[in-house]
């Protein structure tokens, strides 16, 4: 692996293999990102999306094939050790955690990135979720889904993350809502962050992704640019029901 930050991909997969039990959910999936990059993972329910995030991140670590983030293995390393890296995770589900508040969310996870640097402070997160400045003492757990999901991408960019995760980015949220998740994905894409993000809404993911890695059964279907996946209307039907 070179050592030059301008070539080292933040996530480099090679040939992951991952089991839930007996279960062979993964089969040789690889996956690259480079600085500045957004790359989308497409599929339908249960082809290996998340599980591909779990296993980039340790959760659920492959049996086969290796993990580098910024050219250091994840092989024998904690989920949190990985975050420590400049990973900003927003989980399926959103991970809220009740009675603990607004604020106190922001608070806990705020630390410098590995650079020293603190761009997102809580006070430009609440800058860009004015609904979280509203409610900033409510219990986390007691705000409406869409609020939630601000909260814990706001609680992921506190983290100063050199990639945010997003895992259903905007599943089961009202359309007004999810325009806005998607303003604040582009507005964090601006701004240099890597992205992975995992969504069922394909024309957002061609537009914002450069980058699309289509899964299906657990294998790489297709991996290239958004044009090249545009250009394929077949695939698309096929594979994720859209022409």
């Amino acid at each position: 692996m070179t050592t030059n930050a301008t070539e080292t991909p933040l996530i480099d997969a090679r040939g992951l293999h991952t089991y839930y039990g007996e279960s062979h959910v993964l089969h040789g999936v690889d996956l690259t990102l480079m600085p500045g990059e957004t790359l989308s993972l497409l599929g339908r329910n249960g082809m290996g999306k998340t599980t591909t995030l779990k296993s980039i991140l340790g959760f659920v670590p492959p049996r086969r094939g290796e993990v580098f983030i910024k050219g250091v293995s994840t092989a024998k390393r904690r989920p949190w050790q990985l975050m420590r890296q400049g990973i900003g995770y927003v989980p399926e589900g959103r991970g809220i955690f009740p009675g603990i508040s607004v604020r106190e969310h922001l608070i806990m996870a705020a630390r410098p990135n590995e650079r020293g640097e603190t761009p997102w402070t809580m006070e430009r997160v609440l800058d860009t979720f004015p609904r979280l400045g509203q409610r900033i003492n409510h219990d986390g757990a007691l705000l409406s889904g869409g609020e939630q999901q601000m909260l814990s991408i706001g609680r992921a960019l506190t983290t100063n993350p050199d990639l945010m995760i997003l895992d259903e980015a905007t599943e089961g949220l009202a359309p007004l809502i999810r325009d806005e998740i998607w303003k604040i994905i582009r507005t964090i894409k601006a701004t240099g962050i890597s992205t992975i993000i995992v969504d069922k809404n394909i024309d957002n993911l061609l537009e914002v992704a450069e980058k699309q890695l289509l899964l299906v059964k657990g294998e790489v279907m297709y991996s290239g640019d958004s044009q090249g996946l545009k250009d394929n209307p077949a695939l698309l039907e096929t594979h994720l029901g859209v022409a």
